[in-house]
């Protein structure tokens, strides 16, 4: 389980003095051509991995860890497709992550149970969401990873959710698990024997397979991203569709969201149905750092019986968004992403403020406000903005799912944005696999992520964070 160490630190007496135990490069580091544009100033130019991995600024080093295919501590392989994620508290000096897996039934060779179902004998199949009609398992899920964050290596992994499929991002909870989206509206006998387009819950101390229960409260479609407020426990969840809704969960018993609730979507005051693409074509503009006062749609049959939730929902009064995808709870707000909303399509990031009353019966009196907080016109800067969350230090990262090259970016509380780090290993075909799962560990002193394909791995990054902290009133 030891992880490969790759460390890109250049000479320097602050840098050599910080990090003194940390092995250093010799001159033959340099700074990556200049293929992005920040905003603000960041944490520095990025400087060229000589391994070809992952471009980060100087002071910075990062190593991989759960490379697909790798064989986990319950006798299965590290799946494919690495996605959502979110780290906890573990047990000892451990942290925990638990990690999405975007696989679909076909995608056998990226499979935890072996190219041939082979391996599926390990598990209980109870366990397991989803079987195809020949009776192997849907392949999509969660792993989770007990991880050494003072040596960063791996202590124990292995597969915590079974017989999903398409398993994209998600979010964690406040009272420590992670909630896993299903990116698909599949049906029963759709290659499967079970319909799918749910949330499931996965608990960080989880130590094997968790029972897989669909939350089928929270409605059933094309699922991305889910944040939940720590004080009222209201799920707000993104739509990876178009066009799609922003919705809240209001449970009927907090933090049990297996039981009943209400499910709604959000609208724009004294605008319904608002387009909030802001395409050369939409009918209306909103305005970068505009403020919007919100009201709330009931969402009928949140089941989506015929696949219509967010047309008939959006003909109710509700905003109509564009792909909604990465989502995160942080500074008492909910920040999301729409990964190809604005007049170039590339990507829009916005700011929720739940109202003081927030799911209360007397909540229009004192209503939640919607900004649009970015708008990226200029690739440099920002292309497809997907997965999202909120640094210790207040600022937002975000990764890219975008055409060309993936680069994490980093985003001020006023919206300016500034370039951290750089996929710099293409696949097979020359394509750069999108960047996924950020997530911070619980002292702020790692950055963990994904790198989906060429293969799936993940990273966990350390380095000066504290150049970005605000500095002292």
């Amino acid at each position: 389980m030891n992880p490969s160490r790759r460390n890109f630190l250049r000479q320097g007496a602050a840098v050599s003095t910080a990090f003194a135990a940390l092995p250093l490069l010799s001159a033959c580091s340099s700074e990556v051509r200049p293929g992005y544009v920040n905003q603000v100033r960041g944490f520095g130019p990025l400087q060229s991995d000589p391994d070809g991995l992952f471009d980060l600024p100087a002071g910075f080093d990062y190593v991989t860890f759960s490379d697909t295919g790798e064989e986990m501590d319950d006798g299965l392989l590290v799946p494919g497709d690495h996605d959502g994620m979110a780290c906890f508290q573990g047990p000892g000096d451990l942290v925990t992550l638990v990690r999405n897996h975007e696989l679909g039934p076909d995608e056998v060779r990226l499979s935890a149970f072996g190219a041939e179902a082979e391996r599926f004998s390990r598990i209980d199949p109870a366990r397991c969401y989803d079987l195809t009609p020949e009776g192997l398992p849907h392949l999509g899920g969660t792993t989770t990873v007990h991880f050494d964050p003072r040596d960063r290596r791996v202590a124990r992994q292995f597969l915590s959710l079974a017989g999903t499929e398409d398993n994209c991002a998600g979010g964690p909870t406040p009272w420590g698990s992670w909630i896993s989206c299903e990116e698909t509206r599949a049906r029963a006998g759709d290659g499967g024997r079970r319909d799918h387009g749910y949330a499931f819950e996965v608990p960080a101390s989880a130590s094997g397979l968790v029972e897989p229960v669909p939350l089928v409260h929270m409605g059933r479609f094309n699922r991305e991203a889910v944040a939940v407020d720590p004080d009222t426990g209201i799920v707000y969840q993104t739509e990876d569709d178009r066009p799609s809704l922003l919705t809240r969960f209001i449970p009927d018993h907090p933090g049990e969201l297996w039981r009943s609730g209400r499910l709604q979507a959000l609208a724009v005051r004294g605008r319904p149905g608002l387009n909030t693409y802001n395409w050369p074509n939409s009918p209306e503009r909103i305005e970068v750092g505009s403020s919007l006062p919100v009201d709330w749609v009931d969402v009928e049959a949140p089941g989506n019986p015929h696949d219509d939730m967010a047309e008939r929902t959006i003909a109710a009064g509700a905003a109509s968004f564009t792909r909604g995808e990465g989502m995160w709870f942080g500074r008492g707000e909910v920040f999301f992403c729409c990964t190809d909303g604005g007049p170039a399509k590339i990507g829009q990031i916005w700011r929720y403020r739940p109202s003081p009353l927030e799911g209360r019966s007397d909540e229009t009196g004192a209503p939640g406000a919607l900004t649009l907080l970015v708008e990226s016109g200029d690739q440099r800067i920002l292309e497809k903005c997907d997965n999202i969350t909120v640094a210790p230090w207040g600022d937002l990262i975000a990764v890219e799912d975008g055409d060309a090259e993936q680069y994490i970016r980093g985003v001020t509380p006023e919206g300016r944005v500034y370039t951290i780090g750089r996929n710099a290993s293409p696949d097979h075909s020359g394509a750069y696999s999108e960047i996924t799962g950020p997530c911070f560990s619980p002292d702020g002193t790692l950055l963990f992520f994904n790198v989906q394909n060429g293969p799936g791995r993940s990273f966990a990054v350390r380095g000066p964070w504290a150049r970005r902290s605000p500095a002292p009133v």
